[in-house]
C-alpha cells in the first residue's frame, strides 16, 4: 500500500471525500417580529448597528419590545455579539463612516466588557456556511456572516436592516428578529 493510500485509509475515507455539514439551526424557529413577541425567551445575536445603538444608548429604529428582548437576553446570558462585528466597526471607523469617542481598539475592548453581552468567535464553519445560505440572501458579506453565525449559535439575528428582514421573510429557516418599531 502506498503512503498516500495508507494516509487516506487512516483518515477513514477516500482521498478527497468531504462530508456535507448539517446546519445546526435546522428545525428551530425562523423569522419573527419583536413587536409581536416581546416576551419571547430566545438567544439573540445583535446585528452590528443594533450593538452600537445598545452601547451608546441611542435608539435608532429599535422598537421598545426589541429593547425589552435585549434586556431579557442579557439577563439570561443569551445576548451575543459576533467577533465579526468588531471587525465591521473597525472598518467603518477606518473608512470614515463611523466616529467613536476615542481610539477604536480601546473602544472595542471596553465594548467587549459590556454587562450581559457575550462576544463569540467566528469559526471557519460559520464563514463557509455564509456562502451556503438558502434563497437569495443580501449581497453584503458581513450580513451573510452574521446570518450564518446566528444559525450556528441557535440564536436569532436581531436587526433593523430592511434587506436582511426582507430576505428572512422570503426564506424559511432564516433566524431573524425584526427589531424595528
Amino acid at each position: 500500500m502506498s503512503a498516500k493510500r495508507a494516509a487516506d485509509s487512516a483518515r477513514g475515507g477516500k482521498r478527497g471525500a468531504v462530508r456535507e455539514p448539517t446546519p445546526s439551526y435546522e428545525g428551530l424557529p425562523a423569522f419573527w417580529e419583536a413587536s409581536a413577541t416581546p416576551e419571547r425567551d430566545t438567544p439573540l445575536l445583535l446585528d452590528t448597528h443594533v450593538w452600537l445603538w445598545t452601547l451608546d444608548g441611542t435608539v435608532g429604529s429599535l422598537s421598545d419590545p426589541a429593547k425589552h428582548l435585549i434586556g431579557q437576553a442579557a439577563g439570561n446570558r443569551s445576548l451575543y455579539v459576533s467577533d465579526f462585528s468588531f471587525w465591521e466597526v473597525a472598518m467603518l471607523v477606518a473608512n470614515g463612516r463611523l466616529e467613536l469617542s476615542g481610539d477604536v481598539g480601546v473602544w472595542l475592548e471596553r465594548a467587549a466588557e459590556a454587562p450581559g453581552l457575550l462576544a463569540v468567535p467566528v469559526t471557519r464553519t460559520v464563514l463557509v456556511q455564509s456562502t451556503r445560505l438558502t434563497g437569495e440572501p443580501h449581497g453584503d458579506p458581513a450580513d451573510r456572516i452574521l446570518l450564518a453565525h446566528a444559525q450556528s449559535l441557535g440564536a436569532s439575528l436581531l436587526t433593523c436592516d430592511r434587506g436582511i428582514v426582507g430576505y428572512a421573510r422570503r426564506t424559511p429557516g432564516i433566524p431573524v428578529c425584526d427589531g424595528r418599531g
